[in-house]
């Protein structure tokens, strides 16, 4: 051990290498003990923060990312597209079905949610609040999700219908079929393609990416898959609603 190694403080994070320079991995070391260097992860580049800490002391309260899905993802809706959705929510002959219905599309294409995530929103998990709006996602994987401003005032009058209810209808949200009669209302018809909660999705993740920038990010770092960026942005945490409002809740460009 040299002079420079002898000098670090018990707890510093270092990249181990071999002889030849190449990577062991990133070890916490202390000079001090007889086992100077303890491994945390082989991945040199591998981030250690707070979250990869928790991970590993408390699992249970910080599962894993869900692995990325290696099937193609499904095309976004177009603009006008979403927009003739929100007109046929407009056409529905009850204001109940009227505000349920641009409540799906709003949930879906201005925050994201699909399955469990949209039947489960009541009313009063649509808030305003660091000056925008806000869904509280339950379940699993709980978290506030910024709503896309183009959204905005749809959704808050369905959440206002809804009260402590379901925004999508129904009483039980553990019932599979709550969305069923709401897509099969805005099915089509008018030249539309048929309504997918999928393709919702799809059109918040290309919004949000036109938003952050993501293709030319991307682009200039020659990265062609998402895997790898994944793997990364895994050790990072997440800013704050103050950050995360004005970053994706703006208006679709």
């Amino acid at each position: 051990m040299d002079a420079a190694a002898k000098a670090l403080a018990p707890g510093t994070l270092v990249t181990l290498r071999r002889a030849d320079e190449s990577a062991l991995g990133v070890v916490m070391f202390n000079p001090h003990t007889l086992l100077a260097a303890r491994l945390l992860d082989r991945d040199a580049d591998r981030a250690i923060g707070r979250r990869f800490v928790a991970r590993r002391v408390v699992p249970h309260f910080y599962p894993a990312d869900a692995p990325l899905p290696r099937e193609r993802p499904k095309e976004p809706y177009s603009a006008a597209e979403i927009g003739g959705f929100l007109a046929l929510a407009d056409a529905q002959p009850t204001m109940e079905r009227r505000m349920r219905a641009a409540g799906l599309v709003c949930l879906g294409a201005g925050a994201g949610l699909i399955r469990a995530d949209l039947r489960d929103v009541r009313g009063t998990d649509v808030a305003c609040r660091s000056g925008g709006v806000l869904v509280t996602v339950r379940g699993p994987r709980p978290r506030a999700v910024p709503v896309l401003s183009r959204y905005h005032g749809r959704l808050l009058a369905a959440a206002r219908l809804a009260a402590a209810g379901l925004i999508c209808g129904g009483t039980d949200p553990g019932r599979r079929n709550i969305t069923f009669a709401l897509v099969a209302a805005l099915d089509g018809g008018s030249g539309l393609p048929r309504l997918d909660t999928s393709r919702l999705r799809a059109t918040w993740l290309a919004d949000c990416a036109r938003l952050l920038g993501l293709a030319t990010f991307m682009h200039a770092a020659g990265i062609s898959c998402s895997q790898r960026l994944g793997d990364l942005v895994a050790g990072l945490e997440p800013a704050g609603e103050a950050v995360s409002v004005p970053l994706l809740g703006a208006a679709r460009q």
